[in-house]
Formats: C-alpha cells, sequence, structure tokens
C-alpha cells in the first residue's frame, strides 16, 4: 500500500497547501532541490550525493555541486584542454604567413610596419621623421609578424610550429597566447631601447625565443631531460651573437620574457593560480612599456 510521505501527511493536516513542482505545476510533492530549495517531483529529481537535484542545477554544475568549469579537464597552468590544441599556433602562422605574402606584393609595407625608433623617412613626403618616438606605437607589434626574406620567416615559423603546439597543449590557449605577444613585445622594447634608432628591424623572433624559454621552463617543470631544448637554443643564440644582421636585442628581450611568464604560469600556487599568473603576465608588459616610455623620452 503506497504510503504518504512525513511531508506530505503533515502539511495536509495543518491545512498548509503542498508544494508543487516547479517544472510540473499540476503535481504535489515534498521534496525539494537541495541546492536551489525549489520543489521537485519523483520524474524531475535526480539523485545526489546528498539528496535530490532539480534538472536546471544538474545541467548547471554537472551534479557536482560546483560550476560547469570546475569539472572540466585543466591543462597544467590550469587552461582549457581544447580540441584542437593547435588552434592558436596555426592562426599565428597565419597571419605571419599573409603578412608576409603582402610584403611580396607591396614590399612598401616594411619601411611602414617595422620597429623603427626615430630617422628620417625614405619615402614621400621629404623630410618627415618617423618611428616609435614619433607615436607610431604600432611599430612594436606589427613588426611582430613582419618578414622580407624567405629563409627568416622560414626559421621563425618553423620554431613556432615545434614549439608552439607543446606549449598551447601544456597551457591553455588564451595563456599561450599572452606567452607569444608579451614575449614579442618585449623583444620590440628592448630592441628599442639598445638599437640604434634609425636601425629598422622585423620578424617573430622574439617570440619564438619566448616560446624556446617557456619550453625549458615547462620541460624542468615536468622533469623532462632538458639536454636536446638546451643544446638547441644555445645553438641559436651563437647564431644570434655571430651572424650578422641579426637583431640579437629581440631575441634576448624575448628570451627573458618567456622564462619570466612561463614561470609564473607552470609554478604558481593552485589556490592562487589566476593570480599570479595575470600578475606575472602584467609585470612583464608594465615593464616592457617602462622600457618603451625611458628609450622615448630619451629620443624626444
Amino acid at each position: 500500500m503506497d504510503q504518504q510521505p512525513p511531508g506530505d501527511r503533515a502539511a495536509a493536516g495543518s491545512g498548509v497547501p503542498t508544494p508543487t513542482c516547479y517544472r510540473h505545476p499540476d503535481r504535489e510533492t515534498g521534496i525539494s532541490c537541495t541546492r536551489c530549495e525549489r520543489p521537485v517531483c519523483p520524474e524531475c529529481m535526480v539523485s545526489a550525493s546528498v539528496g535530490f537535484q532539480c534538472p536546471d542545477c544538474v545541467r548547471q554544475g554537472s551534479g557536482t555541486g560546483h560550476h560547469p568549469a570546475a569539472s572540466r579537464p585543466r591543462t597544467l597552468a590550469g587552461g582549457s584542454v581544447a580540441a584542437d590544441p593547435r588552434l592558436v599556433t596555426k592562426i599565428l602562422l597565419g597571419i605571419n604567413l599573409a603578412v608576409f605574402l603582402l610584403v611580396t606584393v607591396r614590399p612598401g609595407l616594411v619601411e611602414d610596419l617595422s620597429l623603427l625608433g626615430r630617422a628620417w623617412d625614405s619615402s614621400p613626403p621629404p623630410g618627415s621623421i618617423v618611428g616609435v618616438a614619433e607615436g607610431q606605437w604600432y611599430r612594436l607589434v606589427t613588426s611582430m609578424f613582419l618578414h622580407q626574406e624567405l629563409m627568416h620567416i622560414a626559421f621563425n615559423m618553423l620554431g613556432l610550429w615545434w614549439l608552439g603546439g607543446q606549449l598551447e597543449a601544456a597551457l591553455g590557449r588564451s595563456r599561450y597566447l599572452a606567452l607569444y605577444l608579451l614575449s614579442g613585445f618585449a623583444g620590440s622594447a628592448l630592441t628599442y631601447l639598445i638599437a640604434a634608432q634609425n636601425q629598422p628591424s622585423l620578424g617573430a623572433s622574439g617570440a619564438v625565443y619566448g616560446l624556446f624559454g617557456a619550453t625549458a621552463v615547462l620541460m624542468r617543470r615536468m622533469n623532462y631531460d632538458m639536454r636536446p631544448v638546451l643544446v638547441l637554443l644555445a645553438l641559436n643564440l651563437v647564431f644570434t651573437f655571430t651572424w650578422g644582421g641579426i637583431a640579437w636585442e629581440a631575441h634576448v628581450g624575448g628570451l627573458i620574457a618567456g622564462v619570466a611568464i612561463a614561470v609564473g604560469m607552470v609554478h604558481a600556487p593552485r589556490e592562487r593560480r589566476t593570480a599570479v599568473q595575470t600578475g606575472t603576465c602584467a609585470l612583464v608588459l608594465l615593464a616592457s612599456l617602462g622600457i618603451v616610455a625611458a628609450r622615448t623620452i630619451a629620443l624626444t
């Protein structure tokens, strides 16, 4: 014989109307969701570790009592695991290649987009002064995606593909993108500070060297054999300081920034992970902006 739940008997005996299911108003129930406390009928209630939950709370929290994001798999640095771990790397490759093709069609863009401190403009109108110090701040960023020679872009894009995919998978898309852009910007800032004010500079080398530094930090964090990446990095640094026509400042600036950001990314304590990672990126950005501001004051 069916028995009325105790809560229903008490309500019936006291004359208080029995609650109805929030999804089925015609169905009375004495059971409520343990999370939102809305009444649910037997058809709607979902068993939980303690009591029952309504379908809405289950969808929002995956039945765990937490936000849905808390149940998603995370990377080593706390980023979301993506279906395509190389998506951002592919996009960055595409942007660099697109700019390279555009430059082959319009070679004059090299002078307009390359990193230049302060110099006389060689193109009309004659006698004008151009450069970052003249307010053309965009050159600090556009130069990061600018290549003029085939071998130059080939080496940089190979480095981006080999290193970028692994870092993107380990850090997550947003953290990886921050690493790439901030490393490249730091390389531009150091070049702007040290190089001659009329010396143009271009290329993604600063960002790629940031990936080199981050890879070394990541491998150390995971207790991998670091000798291969250290040997490769050492060879690249030898080429940086022995070959002519290379903006070594961008390489060094990107490398330092990449190491600093990666340390903050992979060694941040779990309970303060977001704050530490955001703070590390902010400090690198502020340091780079400080360098840019100091050099601008000196040139003007």
